[in-house]
């Protein structure tokens, strides 16, 4: 899980929901890093890379067939939702795709690398109300 799991988990505990009930998955498959003195630093996939895993996450998504899909981060959000959407932009906003509705919120690793910890707290409270928002979207789609 790591260090930014665990803080998915923590979120989703303050955001009321299940961790039992939410399926977690990557949009790409595979570990790109670089070294940063005693750290290993992400790196951001190539559209190359995105695609190569996209027939994975299809496949997923058909076996889960989820009410909402949460994407964490920019690189899931423009895997489904396309290269022109922006995080800071639609945040909170719930689109539909063939895949089902989709909303974005920040990767939890991004939090982390926060380096003011009034920013990361704020952070952290915005990504548990995104998380609640998709717990209330899907509320709303069982009435």
């Amino acid at each position: 899980m790591g260090p930014a799991g665990q803080l998915l988990d923590k979120c989703l505990e303050m955001a009321g929901i299940d961790r039992s009930t939410v399926y977690v998955t990557n949009a790409v498959k595979h570990f790109k890093w670089e070294p940063r003195g005693k750290i290993r630093l992400h790196k951001k996939p190539s559209s190359l890379e995105i695609a190569a895993c996209r027939p994975w996450l299809e496949k997923e998504i058909a076996a889960v067939r989820p009410q909402v899909i949460v994407c964490l981060g920019a690189t899931a959000a423009q895997d489904l939702l396309g290269p022109q959407f922006r995080l800071t932009k639609h945040r909170g906003e719930v689109f539909p795709t063939s895949n089902g509705p989709v909303t974005a919120t920040v990767h939890p690793s991004a939090i982390l690398r926060m380096p003011e910890p009034a920013t990361k707290e704020a952070e952290i409270a915005s990504l548990v109300s995104d998380l609640r928002f998709a717990a209330q979207y899907v509320a709303q789609l069982r009435r």
